[in-house]
């Protein structure tokens, strides 16, 4: 196709599309035209009908409004009538039916809570003022129920039933008591490894279980109306007047130094004792039983239960450690030693519940004095053990050990030093807290105390005027210490080289006893050279019959004479007393038979030759059985 005739076809589509468009124009002023019209109408009709929609929409607003005040109504009327009921439960009181108790002022305090933000309502001050009373007056009657409850299981404990709680072997046996503190005595050794074991406490129930929870619920509420220090003022009043009675009963009282000090040591021990279980019942039992309640009871308020705790065990926790003080304080004496050691374990013992029990900022005084009496008795029981070397080597009595045998000094110092084995843990722990290595130093005090009876025992031996008596005595006692040391612990702190050094020295009292005692009777037994003139003569050793003679009757009368004695004398250990006496039948019998073989020829063909030669040596031997009896 040719371009005049493309352009032509162009032109001819042109003019359809503007002949197009001027009809659409057209009709769109028609519709303009016609909407316009309804507009105008419409705005007439909204006009004539607005009086008309102002009237319905009032009619509804109004129905809306009656509704809502028929809800308030009937909101306000159930907040009444809820309020009378309650009111009706509070006047009757908690006793019947307490959980509905406390519903009901529960419910008081919702009364309040929904009047306090509605107080549009006419005389909503005056509802105010009689629902506030009201819960004050349940309030009153909860205070009073808590309190009567509280009292009526806040009776002391009775001793058998804390003593029943106590495992068998910590409980006091029949005549315990008076033996803690005698070192000589094997029940206190007993009873010392009793208290080491792994023992368990029956728990008890100060207030029954099914108490507590009606307890809290009183308590909560109370702290809800504001009235913590009512409270605190009648849970400690009755709870602390429980603790302190229930210890009366068990016989703990307030000492003092001075008391202490009047006391006969037999009374002053069966105290200590005492007071050693009392602790163990008072903390395990009683302070920890009480903790419990006192959680429980006032669980809820924190501040005011550990405050509450503090108040009400102060006392009876000062009245427990004074006894404890006392005794720390008392004039050192060498039998306190081992009560103080029990004290002092006692303190250790407790020390976990003490510290679980009193771990509140408000119970830290009752922490630090338990703590500060713990170190008082180590402290104490430290200086008495280093006084006892001075009192040993001092020990200036008087009583007379007429026989030889073992001195009760000696019995008393060596079973003190046995029974300190019994304690060497607890020893060791006391001088490792004064920085000291703890066996060392107790093989070190042993080794002085040993030493100091040695020493002591040296003055004493110069008592007897026989100077045998002297070294027999010595004897007696140095063997009565080394055989005690090797059945003991002690050994192995002294060491073996103490032991066989103090064996010897036993061995030379022995030989000192038989050169003293029986070096003169031997003389009589023993021919020198040379005879005296006149007489008859043996012809072997040149001895005349009348020296002979004279011999005999010198050893008859010194042989009786020693026999006569020293039958008296007593080698309480059998195996040494053996020994001694074959020592000197081994030196006496052959010197006699060896005499009286040489010897008795002479004087035999005599008419009283019996008068001379008294004993056979089988006589002699028979004898010699009979010395270090004891026999009077």
């Amino acid at each position: 196709m040719g371009l005049p005739q493309a352009m032509e076809l162009l032109r001819g589509r042109a003019a359809l599309v503007r002949e197009s468009l001027q009809k659409s124009q057209t009709i769109t002023e028609s519709m303009v035209s016609i909407l316009g019209s309804f507009d105008h109408r419409l705005s007439a009709l909204e006009t004539a009908m607005r009086p008309t929609q102002i009237r319905t929409h009032s009619i509804r607003k109004a129905h809306e409004n009656i509704d809502k005040a028929l809800k308030t109504a009937e909101v306000i009327l159930a907040q009444f009538d809820l309020a009378r009921k309650a009111e009706a439960k509070i006047l009757r009181g908690p006793h019947e039916d307490l959980e509905s108790y406390l519903e009901a002022i529960d419910q008081l305090r919702s009364n309040v809570k929904f009047f306090s933000s509605n107080t549009n309502f006419k005389s909503v001050d005056g509802v105010l003022n009689h629902v506030n009373n009201l819960i004050a007056k349940a309030i009153s009657k909860l205070e009073e129920e808590f309190k009567q409850i509280l009292m009526n299981y806040s009776n002391p404990v009775e001793p058998d039933r804390l003593l029943e709680c106590v495992p068998n072997s910590l409980r006091p046996s029949p005549g315990s008591p008076g033996q803690q503190g005698d070192p000589n005595s094997k029940n206190r050794s007993d009873n010392h490894r009793k208290r080491s074991e792994n023992v368990v406490y029956t728990t008890i129930d100060l207030i029954p279980p099914r108490v507590l929870p009606l307890l809290s619920d009183l308590a909560e509420q109370m702290v809800q109306a504001g009235h913590q220090q009512q409270l605190f003022r009648i849970y400690r009043d009755i709870r602390a007047s429980f603790l302190e009675q229930s210890l009366r009963k068990l016989g703990v009282e307030r000492l003092s130094k001075d008391d202490v000090q009047k006391m006969q040591w037999e009374v002053l021990e069966a105290k200590i004792g005492n007071w050693i279980l009392d602790m163990r019942v008072a903390v395990k039992l009683l302070l920890t039983g009480e903790k419990k309640i006192c959680d429980k009871v006032l669980g809820g308020a924190e501040s005011l239960r550990d405050q509450c705790f503090a108040e009400v065990t102060a006392n009876s926790v000062a009245i427990l450690l004074s006894f404890g003080d006392a005794i720390a304080k008392s004039k050192r004496q060498p039998e306190k030693l081992f009560v103080l050691l029990d004290m002092y374990e006692i303190m250790r013992e407790v020390q976990p519940e003490i510290e679980s029990v009193f771990a509140s900022k408000a119970c830290l005084e009752m922490q630090e004095s338990a703590l500060s009496l713990t170190k008082r008795l180590s402290q104490t029981a430290i200086e008495t053990f280093v006084d006892f070397e001075e009192a040993v080597e001092k020990d200036a009595t008087r009583t007379a050990v007429l026989d030889g045998t073992v001195h009760p000094l000696t019995s008393y110092v060596i079973n003190y030093v046995k029974f300190l084995f019994d304690y060497r843990s607890t020893l060791k722990q006391l001088f490792q807290e004064e920085g000291a290595n703890g066996d060392a130093q107790l093989a070190t005090i042993t080794t002085r105390i040993v030493q100091a009876l040695q020493t002591n025992l040296d003055g004493k031996s110069k008592q007897y005027k026989d100077p045998a008596l002297t070294q027999l005595f010595l004897m007696n006692n140095v063997h009565y210490i080394v055989r005690s040391v090797r059945r003991t612990e002690a050994k192995d702190l002294l060491g073996d080289d103490w032991v066989q050094i103090h064996r010897r020295i036993v061995q030379q009292h022995a030989n000192q006893y038989k050169r003293v005692s029986w070096a003169k009777i031997l003389q009589c037994l023993t021919v020198q050279g040379g005879a005296p003139p006149g007489g008859g003569l043996d012809s072997s050793s040149g001895i005349s019959r009348a020296n002979v003679k004279d011999r005999c009757k010198t050893f008859n009368a010194q042989f009786e004479e020693l026999h006569q004695r020293q039958s008296q004398w007593t080698v309480p250990d059998s195996e040494l007393r053996e020994s001694l006496r074959l020592a000197v039948a081994e030196v006496l019998l052959p010197a006699y038979r060896s005499f009286v073989r040489r010897f008795g020829p002479v004087i035999e063909n005599g008419k009283s030759s019996l008068k001379y030669i008294k004993y056979t040596p089988e006589d002699l031997e028979h004898m010699l059985g009979e010395f270090f009896e004891g026999k009077t």
